[in-house]
């Protein structure tokens, strides 16, 4: 069951102060591999799972981010925990067309 809400946001530092861009392109390409429900927004990515699976993504995140030459991340993150269940749609149904 899903029963929380995961928004991620990353920030690199860059070895030599080059866009961070394909960095974050690098943490949405694991986010993607993962196989959760998410939607990459324009400021952070929001996934949709079980907690610990969610956490578990954002340490591949960090990992991967890493081993792509990033010194260090601050990552930024933002959890809603509902153990009867959490769902991007019904949070945001009644402001879509």
């Amino acid at each position: 069951m899903n029963n929380a809400l995961l928004s991620l946001q990353i920030i690199p530092k860059t070895p030599n102060g080059e866009d961070v861009i394909p960095y974050v392109d690098r943490a949405i390409e694991v986010i993607q591999a993962s196989g959760v429900k998410h939607q990459v927004n324009a400021l952070d990515t929001t996934m949709e799972g079980d907690l610990q699976e969610l956490l578990d993504i954002v340490q591949q995140v960090n990992d991967a981010v890493i081993a792509y030459g990033s010194p260090s991340i601050i990552s930024q993150i933002k959890i809603l925990y509902a153990p009867k269940g959490a769902s991007m749609d019904a949070l945001t149904e009644k402001y879509r067309p």
